[in-house]
């Protein structure tokens, strides 16, 4: 198993950050030219619930869309969930991805680290990590902090 991880400190408290994450509606208009629309499927948003993502034009070029199936769910804390369906399926055999929103220490009022942690097996030897996927991820848990102070 391989795994890719990255971290950014953003400007709102970490139940913000949380919140705007298992919201379809308010993800969605985060920073749609990222993601155009999130919706649960099946399920509440626990473990087993199905959620897709719809990328927005800025990440087309790399994937368009991702059902993803929750495998674990740490309430104000992370996600963890395989994608089980879209264009990732077709370049990784097992894709798991956690987020994780963690208040900073003396500063839990304000501040959090949004964490993107990924486990991968590629589906052939000439399969990049996803590092497309994890810039992309990063790029868009920035925005949480502009939408979160308007």
């Amino acid at each position: 198993m391989q795994r890719l991880s990255e971290e950014a400190v953003l400007n709102i408290p970490a139940s913000k950050a949380w919140s705007m994450y298992r919201d379809d509606k308010l993800i969605s208009k985060i920073n749609p030219d990222m993601l155009s629309g999130a919706e649960y499927i099946k399920g509440d948003g626990g473990p087993g619930s199905l959620r897709v993502f719809k990328l927005g034009p800025a990440v087309h070029s790399y994937v368009k869309e991702s059902t993803q199936k929750i495998e674990k769910v740490v309430e104000g804390q992370s996600v963890t969930y395989e994608v089980i369906g879209g264009e990732l399926k077709d370049m990784y055999n097992f894709y798991r991805v956690t987020f994780s929103f963690l208040p900073v220490p003396e500063k839990e009022d304000e501040q959090c680290i949004a964490e993107w942690k990924s486990e991968y097996e590629p589906l052939s030897a000439t399969t990049s990590p996803p590092e497309k996927a994890r810039d992309a991820a990063i790029g868009f848990l920035k925005s949480f902090e502009k939408f979160g102070l308007c």
